[in-house]
């Protein structure tokens, strides 16, 4: 992380001329100014916190950046985020970058000027750049941010195959997906490629639709409706829950009482409510203990250059 001292160093200036600048005090030739504004934006300095940055001391701050606070899965996965930092000794700062990308860029020079000692991010607005620049370490809930950030997440290949082949060998043979995206270049892409596996394994035809994570949800019903009464389905693959859910009323409603729906997240909201939903249970409570410790042990320097993506077991939960 960037010091205050490296910006002096960097300009050819003194750690007390720097601060001058910063706090505007005292007569400083536009020159000098020019030499320690240059350095700041070359170093991408966050001039926040100064006594802090010159005792290189820890913040005991952790930035959590997550796409909707909201989402029945991230609630619970940052609840038990913020409940396993605070036993560890750190406070944390919560960011919801409601998909915006604006927001997400403004979230990251503020967790910067904060001079967090880390972030786990659980977004993907911002391309590779953006996030290359933050110097505070970084740890990537399911999300290819960038090749030196670490991974985690649960086995969404495994996920789709356990729900695809529980489908078949409930006797389903028109299986549609429904997806929250057509490729992101994301590991929960992995979900929909393990459903066009198994179905070719099988020699069945494939039937995909996206419906964004973003769209309303009279919209999604209006859609799935639409879906439901023009297409020949007996199984339907959803790859979130909530969508699942929406498959499960609107069949209800339709009377297609024999139709086969799976949804993945499993969280204990979704179990709690609507416990006649099978679906892919997550592991949340691991995923969170090892985005804390992977995050943890980047902090003290101590993640080998190897270990950057883990992928935890993925459970099928039949509803009731």
């Amino acid at each position: 992380m960037t010091k205050l001292t490296d910006v002096a160093k960097y300009a050819g200036v003194s750690p007390t001329t720097v601060s001058r600048v910063l706090n505007n005090r005292g007569y400083i030739s536009e020159k000098t100014k020019n030499k320690v504004h240059e350095a700041i934006e070359a170093l991408n300095y966050h001039p926040n916190s100064i006594a802090r940055s010159l005792g290189g001391k820890s913040t005991g701050l952790i930035g959590l950046i997550f796409y909707d606070t909201s989402h029945p899965f991230f609630g619970e996965l940052i609840s038990k985020l913020e409940t396993g930092l605070f036993e560890r000794g750190y406070k944390s700062i919560l960011c919801n970058s409601a998909n915006s990308p604006d927001k997400e860029r403004r979230y990251l020079d503020m967790l910067a000027a904060n001079k967090v000692d880390g972030i786990i991010s659980g977004t993907h607005n911002l391309n590779i750049e953006e996030y290359k620049k933050i110097q505070a370490p970084i740890v990537s809930f399911d999300r290819n941010l960038a090749s030196n950030i670490p991974v985690i997440g649960s086995d969404n290949f495994d996920g789709g195959k356990k729900a695809t082949n529980y489908l078949i060998d409930s006797g389903a043979k028109n299986i549609h997906l429904i997806n929250s995206h057509p490729s992101s270049n994301n590991p929960t892409d992995e979900r929909t490629l393990a459903y066009l596996e198994v179905m070719k394994e099988h020699h069945l035809q494939t039937h995909e639709h996206s419906l964004s994570f973003t769209m309303a949800p009279n919209i999604k019903r209006t859609i799935i409706q639409q879906i439901l009464q023009t297409e020949e389905i007996d199984g339907i693959f959803c790859t979130d829950d909530l969508t699942a859910v929406l498959v499960w009323e609107t069949a209800k409603k339709m009377h297609l009482n024999d139709l086969k729906i799976v949804g993945y997240d499993g969280t204990d909201f979704i179990r709690n409510y609507f416990p006649m939903l099978t679906t892919i249970k997550q592991p949340i409570n691991d995923i969170s203990d090892l985005l804390i410790e992977t995050l943890i042990n980047e902090i003290n320097g101590g993640l080998s250059k190897q270990e950057k993506n883990y992928q935890l077991p993925v459970d099928l939960i039949i509803g009731s």
